[in-house]
């Protein structure tokens, strides 16, 4: 059940999408999935996550592209003039560094909070605009509910299966599952999901929800002091030959959903006419451990050590996404398997070595 060109096409081509955030890893591959389909994508984003050279180099932005707007979306002015001229408004500028929001609560609050109801008064002025997609996350969740846990998965085989692999059934978050946010991130992330739902209900704008999974995908690069982004966490400590951490032991689970995917899947989310109003998962309603990550991440690079490490605070022991109701809105699944997906961030990596920061390759062994 994918979606195709055609279409997408029918209701996007000839339209003006405005992206915030577009200037980084998913928002640069939503404004490109919109190009493709015909849109004309218009991108807000500080720049400040980076060098700009890794933004040009990594994301192929280009500033000075009159559709390209460098600014911050806490800027009322700035945002209100940009919705003005759009069709359809995608939400995807955050701080969503998990710990770094943990450091810096205000910040997250600032980006998070400020940020997106500067961009839902925008949005809620302007008659043109026919739906607002707001980017969520899974982490939402938190941990689960227990109870809840046996309802995804679809047989008792399958229930036995996952048990035998990974010690205990794995929490698989439904839509309408019990949300017990558990960092400063989610907090605000939960936030954004009931504003969006109340500022827009009431002046009539269709609005869509996404809560992502764990995205990955090249070009994603590491950031000092994070704990997220743990497939290019390993690789580029395996390309190095630095010791995969293994925090907790490696036990949590995430749902592994390609770059790729989540764009096709969010432009998917802006159009489809039973994704209006509703909430729905963005992921592969696959359960990955973060060992066996490290243990992909391994088959690349063969030397590569594993070492236990302490959990850092918000770090979830997460679960996978229940993707029916994903599949009955959006007439949509993704396609890129987990190993399909490490294979592609590795060889990447092998091709673009420059990606690797000069402070983590200041770790290395000599």
């Amino acid at each position: 059940m994918q979606a195709t060109h055609d279409d997408l096409t029918a209701e996007l081509c000839g339209r003006t999408v405005l992206v915030t955030g577009g200037g980084g890893l998913i928002g640069s591959r939503i404004a490109a999935h919109l190009r493709e389909v015909g849109a004309r994508p218009v991108s807000l984003c500080r720049l400040d996550a980076y060098p700009l050279s890794a933004y040009r180099l990594l994301f192929g932005v280009d500033e000075d592209d009159a559709d390209f707007a460098v600014g911050d979306v806490t800027d009322a002015k700035l945002v209100r003039r940009l919705v003005a001229d759009c069709d359809y408004v995608i939400h995807a500028a955050a701080l969503a560094d998990v710990a770094a929001c943990t450091r810096h609560p205000m910040n997250a609050i600032t980006t998070n909070v400020i940020g997106t109801q500067t961009v839902l008064d925008a949005v809620a002025a302007c008659e043109r605009v026919r739906r607002f997609c707001y980017v969520s996350s899974a982490s939402v969740y938190g941990n689960g509910n227990r109870d809840e846990r046996p309802a995804c998965a679809e047989t008792r085989s399958m229930r036995q299966l996952l048990e035998a692999v990974y010690g205990h059934m794995p929490p698989c978050f439904g839509e309408s599952a019990v949300l017990q946010p558990l960092s400063v991130y989610a907090n605000t992330k939960l936030w954004g999901e009931f504003q969006t739902a109340l500022h827009l209900a009431q002046v009539g704008t269709s609005y869509a929800i996404v809560r992502y999974f764990s995205v990955y995908g090249d070009p994603q690069t590491v950031k000092r002091g994070s704990h997220s982004w743990v497939v290019a966490w390993f690789a580029a400590r395996a390309a190095l030959g630095l010791p995969l951490h293994l925090n907790g032991g490696g036990h949590q689970v995430r749902d592994l959903i390609h770059v790729d995917d989540v764009a096709a899947g969010t432009v998917r989310a802006l159009v489809a006419p039973r994704a209006h109003n509703e909430t729905v998962n963005l992921g592969t309603g696959h359960a990955t451990t973060i060992r066996q990550v490290a243990e992909q991440v391994q088959q690349h690079y063969p030397r590569t050590q594993f070492m236990e490490t302490p959990m850092p605070p918000g770090d979830p022991q997460g679960g996978y996404a229940a993707i029916g109701r994903m599949r009955h809105l959006l007439d949509w699944q993704p396609a890129i398997t987990v190993e399909e997906g490490i294979a592609r961030y590795t060889a990447w990596l092998q091709r673009t070595p420059q990606a690797i920061p000069d402070w983590l390759r200041q770790t290395a062994p000599a």
